[in-house]
């Protein structure tokens, strides 16, 4: 997952008021006095864990207005100094229906699960002379991204008559139209991809004018490409797409996961390519070496505690660590979250290895691949 668009949430010291809400159950039987109910509930809660009344109060007022949403799963709420900062969607329906957090770094590992992976995707629907594009991403219907037509026209179709010279003649020049159409159609697609920052591209089509345009799309994009087994003509459902999203996120992870294997045994030079356990985990957070950061939400290190210093790579194991290096002020926090500020400060995305099965790796429930520079 980009992490970037968390980067509100480090802008500004802590504490910080974090609240997942869960609004699946909302129905339009759900009456606004048991919305305020759990907006209020929220806020008693932030209360009594020591949070002021400013932030308690817009806490509620934002939980009162999700009864205007359309959230199918539910929010999440990041609160600070009396205002809400950051309220994502969630993409999964959060395990208890409200859940509640103040501490001095918001709690945002959690949406590493709910919000997840979101890949865009680019559908391509070929026929033999052209294609036509779309993109789809989670929660929103198809959204037109153009079409391309291929520059020869004709002959498209084979004889089915039986072969004499003239007519393998003309069946060479079928198969040569049909190449060229496909190159300018990968050709497209590539240009289609970069403006459109898609993460996966579908193929849809004839079993044949598919293959023609997979043979001929750029190298880069085979890793994100897959073909669907649709007919000229047909549209992807939704279920269709999901599925197909869905595969792509887990063979994403798996491959992560392989790639952090093979890097935890030394190069060359004797340097790993990657971590596990959180002493090593925050020295590499400390010299800014977190390429991309793994968390296992279940894990037992996720949630052991850490100590931080005002930016984000001032954290230790030990509260000693960080007075010894002059930071006046400390505070604990939950690992997962001080590593994933960390990975946000520097640019490093994360990604829950629940998509990649079960598993108890990393160890503990924490790694990460490193960066040398």
């Amino acid at each position: 997952m980009d992490l970037a668009f968390l980067h509100p949430l480090y802008e500004r010291p802590g504490p910080w008021a974090s609240v997942y809400v869960d609004t699946s159950r909302h129905t339009e039987s759900t009456t606004p006095h048991e919305r305020s109910l759990l907006a209020q509930e929220a806020s008693r809660q932030l209360a009594e864990q020591g949070a002021d009344e400013a932030t308690c109060a817009a806490v509620r007022a934002a939980m009162e207005e999700l009864r205007f949403s359309s959230d199918l799963c539910g929010r999440a709420l990041f609160a600070n100094g009396g205002e809400v900062v950051l309220d994502p969607s969630l993409a999964s329906v959060p395990l208890a229906p409200l859940s509640t957090t103040w501490g001095m770094l918001p709690r945002v590992a959690p949406l590493l699960d709910l919000v997840g992976e979101d890949p865009l995707v680019l559908v391509a629907y070929i026929d033999r002379t052209g294609a036509h594009f779309e993109l789809r991403s989670g929660g929103s219907g198809p959204e037109d991204a153009g079409s391309v037509t291929g520059s020869r026209q004709w002959p498209m179709h084979r004889t089915s008559s039986v072969m004499q010279w003239s007519e393998r003649h003309f069946e060479l020049k079928v198969e040569n139209t049909w190449a060229q159409n496909a190159a300018e159609i990968a050709d497209a697609l590539d240009s289609c991809q970069q403006e459109s920052g898609a993460d996966l591209i579908i193929l849809v089509g004839d079993e044949r004018e598919r293959a023609y345009v997979h043979e001929r799309i750029a190298k880069r994009l085979l890793g994100c490409t897959v073909q669907a087994p649709h007919g000229t003509g047909s549209r992807l459902l939704d279920e269709d797409v999901e599925r197909l999203r869905a595969q792509h996120v887990h063979q994403r992870a798996a491959g992560e996961l392989d790639r952090f294997l093979s890097a935890r045994s030394p190069d060359d030079e004797g340097r790993v390519g990657a971590v596990e356990g959180v002493p090593a985990l925050v020295d590499a957070a400390r010299q800014h070496q977190i390429d991309e950061l793994l968390i296992r939400m279940d894990g037992p290190d996720a949630h052991r505690e850490v100590w931080i210093g005002e930016s984000p790579d001032m954290l230790a194991v030990k509260q000693a660590d960080l007075k010894a290096v002059g930071q006046e002020h400390t505070w604990s926090a939950r690992a997962d979250d001080a590593l994933l500020r960390a990975a946000v400060a520097t640019g490093a995305p994360a990604l829950s290895m629940a998509a990649a099965g079960p598993g108890d790796t990393p160890s503990g429930g924490l790694g990460a691949l490193l960066r040398w520079s």
